[in-house]
């Protein structure tokens, strides 16, 4: 059976459009999960970034790879049920770490996050992953916007720097240009969400999310998991994250002294 915060429908509509909605998945947590991101955004770490332009309004911050300095992060990622929940929606008998990822838009930043996928951006590939993102304030217009479907394209999205909109790699020939969902008319799912909710959204997911107009801060956690089948795969540039020194091969799975094993299904 799955964890009772979900349903096998909600495992079916993850394995054939690549996102759901977990209610609650992090609801007995916020409070962590604010202090976490608070004690983030006074101390950021080396891969900290501010994504607006100069003369752009508000503030769009974004940060990763924290969660082992900032104890807040560790006892979601242990005490939550998010890597139980994991293993149910990529039918998985293990959940390893991958990372954690925090973005915040504060109220008048106009800029929206950029259509990508981050699994070009990533050195793992496989069938069973999942990103949970989750906001620790009532979110409405600037949820996170996910194209059902996506996950089975037949080429990944070419990834770019959100501020030079560079390609990350030069092999461009690989990738299918970043579309435009919203002209394409391509099924995009979205949701109102309360805090402690969470989209779950496969690597190879097209998403973004609009500009934060409101008057309330608009904070968000994500926790990015890997299961069975996923494997390192070298690219032809620097990733992101870059995890340096990792030394790890082409077909091997994450080392676990720095992709700790989250849980393990009984047999």
């Amino acid at each position: 059976m799955p964890n009772p915060l979900i349903s096998q429908s909600d495992i079916d509509t993850f394995q054939k459009d690549g996102v759901v909605i977990i209610r609650g998945l992090f609801a007995d947590h916020v409070d962590a999960l604010r202090d976490g991101i608070a004690q983030n955004m006074a101390d950021p770490g080396p891969y900290a970034a501010e994504n607006l332009k100069q003369g752009e309004a508000g503030r769009f911050f974004d940060d990763y790879c924290n969660w082992q300095r900032i104890t807040p992060f560790q006892d979601v990622i242990a005490r939550s049920p998010a890597a139980e929940v994991a293993a149910d929606l990529m039918q998985s008998d293990r959940v390893q770490m991958f990372h954690d990822h925090v973005l915040v838009k504060e109220p008048g930043t106009s800029k929206p996050t950029p259509w990508h996928s981050d699994g070009p951006y990533y050195f793992v590939e496989g069938r069973q992953t999942v990103s949970f993102w989750s906001p620790v304030d009532p979110v409405k217009e600037a949820s996170l916007r996910c194209v059902a479907g996506s996950h089975m394209w037949p080429k990944p999205v070419l990834p770019t720097r959100w501020l030079s909109e560079t390609s990350f790699y030069p092999n461009e020939d690989d990738y299918m240009p970043v579309p435009d969902p919203d002209a394409e008319g391509m099924d995009i799912r979205e949701w109102d969400m309360a805090p402690g909710d969470a989209v779950a959204f496969h690597y190879h997911v097209l998403h973004g999310a609009r500009g934060n107009t409101s008057t309330a801060r608009r904070r968000a956690f994500s926790l990015r998991l890997v299961g069975d089948d996923a494997r390192y795969v070298s690219r032809p540039g620097p990733t992101s994250p870059p995890f340096p020194g990792h030394d790890m091969q082409d077909g091997q799975r994450l080392r676990e002294d720095w992709f700790p094993v989250l849980y393990t299904r009984d047999a």
